[in-house]
């Protein structure tokens, strides 16, 4: 009985922990995103050669607020670098996140809806937001954070891209 119990425990325990497994996000994934220019753009239009960081944030996330105060003032720090905001909200709440951050001063960021395709989000599994993957300059995951970095490990996370 013993024998019994100690293989059923493993087995469910090995269940349990390939369920819990990140997905393969080794490669920027792709996307279709409606941006505060009225324009929708895809993982195509990103530059070549440059880190690219996705942010899966929400423009009513107290997280996600917080994490891009802390950013501004480090904001030149992050020029090198391809940002990518997406979200599942409406349209409206990006413009009002967009123009609340003055985010129209780095051509380097780029804040968009995929709506309610959810296909960014099921993508990385996100589970609360800011999630963030930073990619290098040939579209390969350097790291990924479930929950919002410290900007300054940020930064060099992307530095290492």
């Amino acid at each position: 009985m013993k024998k019994l119990l100690f293989i059923l425990s493993l087995v469910i325990t090995a269940g349990c922990s390939r369920a819990q497994n990140p997905p393969n996000i080794q490669k920027i994934p792709a996307y279709h995103i409606l941006t505060n220019d009225s324009v929708y753009v895809t993982q195509a239009n990103l530059k070549k050669n440059m880190p690219v960081v996705i942010i899966y944030f929400s423009p009513d996330c107290s997280h996600c607020q917080r994490m891009m105060y802390e950013m501004q003032p480090k904001m030149k720090e992050l020029e090198k670098a391809q940002i990518v905001m997406i979200t599942f909200t409406p349209y409206n709440m990006i413009k009002g996140f967009y123009r609340d951050f003055g985010l129209s001063r780095y051509p380097n960021v780029t804040v968009g809806t995929e709506g309610y395709t959810y296909q960014v989000q099921r993508y990385f599994q996100v589970k609360t937001t800011p999630y963030i993957a930073v990619y290098n300059s040939k579209g390969k995951l350097v790291k990924a954070f479930e929950k919002a970095p410290k900007v300054d490990e940020l930064i060099a996370t992307i530095k290492k891209a």
